[in-house]
């Protein structure tokens, strides 16, 4: 595989830029988006970059305009979903298109994927529901997607553990991780081993349900 390349893209809101890891010889290609208070270089996300080109997967990450601009704070749920698609359409791939990303990035994923055909959906540390507000579930935008969806959420996540989805979702979890997918000292495994169960997780899941 050779290094990561960008490109940006212009949206409605500023423009977006991709940064490209490529398979020597692609089967699949997963593009990420990231959260709504940080960026395209959160641990998760490296994982998968890191890791899935060596496994014949394509991974791209999506900065959003707004991130772009250094600005602290994302901007409406719309605004995300336009830029994300223009994004997908924009790379006009040729293999199988995941779309996924991190909380905010992952309901964007689920919200655009059927627009613009995606194999799949691949979801980071959902945010279920608000913090402490579980009555107020986002459900829905999971089941809407008529996808193949894989949610990877932290057994801590406050904005909804994994025995919370429902049953129709595929979850895998992550033991004593957070929101963040982050591990404390007391959790039952090391970061390193929850990175490992993210991508191993993906890897299998892409393979099965989009890669045929």
């Amino acid at each position: 595989m050779g290094g990561t390349t960008t490109q940006m893209i212009d949206t409605p809101y500023g423009e977006g830029r991709l940064y490209t890891r490529r398979a020597r010889r692609p089967q699949a290609t997963l593009l990420l988006s990231h959260g709504a208070g940080n960026g395209i270089d959160t641990h998760d996300l490296m994982a998968l970059n890191d890791a899935l080109p060596s496994q014949g997967i394509t991974v791209v990450r999506f900065e959003q305009p707004w991130r772009v601009k250094g600005k602290p704070v994302a901007t409406p749920p719309k605004s995300l979903d336009t830029a994300l698609t223009l994004a997908a359409n924009w790379m006009r791939v040729r293999t199988p298109l995941v779309v996924g990303g991190r909380s905010a990035g992952a309901r964007s994923a689920v919200r655009t994927a059927r627009g613009f055909g995606a194999a799949g959906a691949l979801c980071l540390a959902f945010p279920l529901h608000p913090v402490a507000k579980p009555h107020i579930s986002r459900a829905h935008e999971l089941l809407e997607a008529r996808v193949p969806t894989l949610v990877l959420q932290g057994s801590r996540d406050r904005f909804g553990r994994p025995e919370e989805f429902p049953e129709e979702i595929e979850v895998t979890p992550i033991p004593g991780a957070d929101h963040s997918l982050n591990v404390g000292k007391r959790a039952p495994i090391s970061q390193a081993d929850a990175d490992a169960i993210l991508v191993e997780s993906t890897l299998e899941w892409m393979v099965r349900e989009v890669i045929v």
